[in-house]
């Protein structure tokens, strides 16, 4: 064997892609073809035997130069979504399902609420806020964690919980949902990511949802597990009809039979509700990549904040969730706000769910160190740490003695040649010392044998470099690097 066999790329995308998958001869359709109604079958329909789409899985990618606008092609070729809102056209960009579902209902709602036909009592108060909390629970604890990222399983009972309130906070079945999720897990911050951060807070919240996406940067991703679930099969197929008796039908008969409210239960319970989860949800693709702290790795947009916790079941801590995303919990210190994992982890103690999982705590503390080191080195090659090393001579011994005739203020220490001339009368140890150092190596007595000299004495010591003597180009970089300094191009020759 000449040279070792290179994976091929196309059909290592075909495979994260479910593309050799038996799952793929089960059809699951749901009514009235969700995909197309939730605008997303041209964005995830991939055709590997087709040239063009080929051409998007063969190591082709160019995540962060790609451009959303197509100026070489003609206007008439552009897809919809590459052209500019005009008034004979504005329509054509508009998914007009998701604007009915994510704002017309709601503003319907908040009429009702607020033209006093409806009105909140402290009953109705209560049920709607228990209603929200199972339903949050369906997308965060079902939907998220166990279904999109496998981070534990779930007996029978719990994932049916979690099919039905899922439904009941109206954002697609949870295939549809855990698709996209996936998408966006393997496309973070490039333009095949659904809910792309890098366009800007709007469209990563919203507009992602009610503008038609462009099929140019389609993609996919396998979610044969998903479809092996007859849970999820069957939650897809009638999922039209299981939202509407979850999200608006059952909290209008639950207010109905317990204190006669049917409007109040569907407006406050159903309508209101479904806007606040919807909305708490849309935080997660939005102020969790633009608010909050980075602890883990800032290469992509994800964010740790506990106010997206707050809202959203304790989903605000993005940073942490990219980096470990099977991990089933979200917030890793006691005092983080992540309810979604007390309720998994307290429903293992009673065995209906069970292996969950946790990355080793050494690999999450691997992760805290690099990036405190990364910000470290960040804010070091903004200060100025003295001559660069790559600009310095490279002196013989014979070369030393006679610069020593120009300038007998030369010492050395550690390899380097450094001119003390300025500072000789500014010397805290005194001037006598320095002027019966001048002209010889005084590496030992710098280090300890005189005094042990500090940070500060290091870092000013830099300032007066002129030289490296030859043959300790060693040493003199040993002695760099325990200031902390990088001495990648240590000396040019």
């Amino acid at each position: 064997m000449d040279k070792l066999e290179t994976l091929d790329l196309l059909d290592a995308n075909k495979i994260a892609a479910g593309y050799y998958s038996k799952s793929n001869n089960k059809r699951v359709t749901s009514t009235l073809s969700l995909g197309k109604l939730m605008g997303s079958k041209e964005q995830y329909t991939v055709n590997f035997d087709d040239e063009k789409d080929q051409s998007l899985v063969n190591g082709e990618f160019d995540y962060l130069k790609a451009k959303h606008d197509a100026n070489k092609n003609e206007s008439k070729n552009k897809h919809i979504s590459e052209q500019p809102f005009t008034l004979s056209n504005w329509h054509e960009h508009i998914n007009w399902l998701n604007v009915v579902l994510v704002i017309v209902i709601p503003l319907i709602g908040v009429y009702l609420a607020g033209s006093g036909k409806v009105k909140l009592h402290k009953k109705l108060f209560i049920m709607s806020v228990i209603y929200y909390s199972l339903g949050g629970l369906g997308i965060t604890g079902g939907y998220h964690r166990l279904w999109s990222h496998k981070s534990y399983n779930a007996v029978l009972p719990i994932r049916i919980f979690f099919a039905l309130f899922g439904a009941a906070s109206v954002e697609g079945s949870i295939k549809w949902w855990g698709h996209s999720h996936r998408i966006h897990h393997r496309y973070t911050d490039t333009v095949r990511d659904p809910y792309d951060a890098r366009r800007g807070f709007w469209y990563s919240h919203m507009g992602w949802m009610l503008l038609k996406p462009n099929p140019k940067f389609k993609a996919r991703a396998d979610i044969s597990d998903l479809i092996d679930d007859w849970v999820v099969r069957f939650q897809h197929k009638h999922y039209m009809t299981i939202m509407f008796l979850m999200a608006f039908m059952v909290p209008a008969i639950i207010s109905k039979m317990l204190w006669n409210d049917f409007m109040g239960g569907l407006v406050y319970g159903g309508i209101l509700r479904v806007f606040a989860i919807q909305q708490a949800t849309f935080c997660i693709n939005s102020l969790a990549h633009w608010l909050g702290t980075q602890p883990f790795d800032d290469r992509r947009t994800p964010r740790d904040n506990w106010i997206t916790a707050l809202v959203t079941f304790g989903e605000g801590y993005h940073n942490f969730h990219h980096e470990f995303p099977s991990d089933y919990r979200n917030a890793i210190k006691w005092y983080q706000f992540d309810p979604t994992k007390v309720f998994v982890y307290t429903c293992s103690l009673f065995g209906f769910t069970y292996n969950l999982k946790k990355f080793p705590q050494v690999i999450i503390d691997q992760g805290i160190l690099q990036q405190k080191q990364k910000q470290i080195n960040r804010q070091m090659k903004k200060m100025n740490w003295g001559s660069s090393f790559d600009k310095l001579p490279t002196w013989s011994i014979a070369d030393f003695a006679e610069e020593l005739k120009k300038n007998e203020n030369l010492v050395v220490i550690n390899g380097i040649v450094h001119d003390i001339t300025s500072y000789i009368s500014e010397h805290p140890g005194g001037e006598s010392l320095l002027l019966a150092a001048r002209g010889k190596d005084v590496s030992k007595a710098f280090q300890g044998g005189v005094y042990l000299h500090s940070n500060a004495a290091h870092n000013i010591l830099a300032d007066y470099r002129v030289a490296v003597v030859q043959g300790s180009e060693e040493t003199a970089k040993f002695f760099a690097q325990k200031r902390g300094e990088s001495a990648k191009a240590f000396i040019s020759k």
